[in-house]
């Protein structure tokens, strides 16, 4: 197992206030990956009116948001599962299939080798290369697989690189797995920010693969990560028993429910959401790109993983340069794989995004 360093989380505003001695309403955040747009008007408008509804229990089934979710995803709905975020899920799908040996990405979301590691499981990394952007060589991944194995983990689009496997990539990943009885699981906590989605999620291969899970939520793409409400979709009917078996009752609030059918239908929000990102990763990368002292990578997800390659400059000096001026950024340097000259930073507003663009050129050039 890989030891994890220390370092600030995008919602560790407190933290960074107590060291920093920057108020948290301040800081900018470019490290929690998080909708700038905030929560949605309709919901904002609405769920107020719905107050009352934590007098009484929540469907205990969730039947209606279980629709919700399947008319959004392309789904049905006997195929989701609802949880208190998709931590919830991650740690009940784990828990469920207890694998012993499991294999991830690396750099990639350390919570997965986390709860494997809970379970009594090792987890194997399969590294992106550098030279190759981060993106997959799926041929020579494949080749990697075998009947050791019983867990693979996929996030796609992968945090921090902001890569992603298209779905024909991962049919060819699946039917390798199926050939060594290993089951899958896919982590699309990003996949809506997609240039086009369609390219990438896997939900459709849920209705011909049983050794598949995808899991997603709404805490990045509805920037609701306080509402904690997460969802499963599997083709699995067996795995989904058994996890509504160990899953508690009720770890969906009422609010939550109620928000959440409202969030998923709102295409309004959805539109401005995905033509935002998409214009202003494009700007982002297409500008830094002309930089001589970084490397962007072709960026998937609604953040940018950057190298820094200005001597005497580390991801730590960028950091700290930045965090100064209230606009926080990730340092990679505690992700697996990657050294203290890569930071990772997410789309913003544009007046924000200009602002950070201001702090590099004050150090990087």
């Amino acid at each position: 197992m890989i030891k994890h360093k220390d370092h600030f989380h995008g919602s560790d505003l407190e933290a960074i206030e107590k060291c920093y001695h920057i108020k948290k309403e301040d800081i900018i955040s470019f490290s929690a990956n998080v909708n700038p747009l905030g929560i949605s008007y309709q919901l904002r408008s609405t769920l107020a009116d719905n107050l009352d509804a934590i007098t009484t229990y929540p469907d205990r089934e969730y039947t209606a948001l279980r629709t919700c979710i399947a008319t959004y995803a392309g789904t049905q709905p006997e195929n989701v599962i609802v949880g208190n975020g998709s931590t919830e899920l991650i740690s009940l799908f784990i828990q469920t299939k207890h694998p012993k040996k499991a294999l991830v990405l690396g750099p990639t979301y350390s919570e997965y080798e986390r709860e494997i590691a809970l379970g009594g499981g090792t987890t194997l990394y399969y590294p992106l290369k550098e030279e190759h952007g981060f993106h997959m060589d799926v041929e020579d991944f494949c080749s990697h697989l075998s009947d050791q194995l019983e867990l693979l983990v996929l996030c796609n689009p992968n945090n921090p690189t902001s890569t992603a496997i298209t779905c024909s990539q991962m049919r060819r990943i699946l039917d390798a797995c199926l050939q060594y009885g290993i089951f899958v699981m896919v982590d699309e906590t990003y996949v809506e920010f997609a240039p086009e989605e369609k390219d990438v999620t896997s939900i459709p291969l849920t209705n011909y693969y049983t050794n598949l899970i995808i899991l997603r939520g709404t805490s990045k793409f509805f920037a609701a990560p306080g509402l904690r409400l997460g969802y499963a979709v599997t083709g699995n009917q067996d795995l989904i028993k058994a996890i509504n078996t160990r899953k508690n009752p009720w770890t969906i609030n009422s609010l939550a429910e109620i928000a959440g059918r409202l969030m998923f239908p709102d295409e309004e929000y959805i539109r401005h959401t995905r033509k935002l990102i998409c214009r202003e990763r494009d700007r982002l990368y297409n500008e830094l790109s002309t930089w001589d002292c970084v490397t962007v990578y072709e960026a998937s997800a609604n953040f940018i993983l950057m190298k820094i390659r200005k001597p005497g400059i580390t991801s730590q000096d960028l950091f700290d340069h930045c965090i100064r001026k209230g606009l926080m950024i990730r340092d990679c340097s505690t992700f697996p794989f990657l050294d203290d000259h890569f930071v990772r930073f997410c789309v913003m507003l544009p007046e924000q995004n200009d602002r950070l663009l201001e702090a590099f050129r004050e150090i990087l050039l």
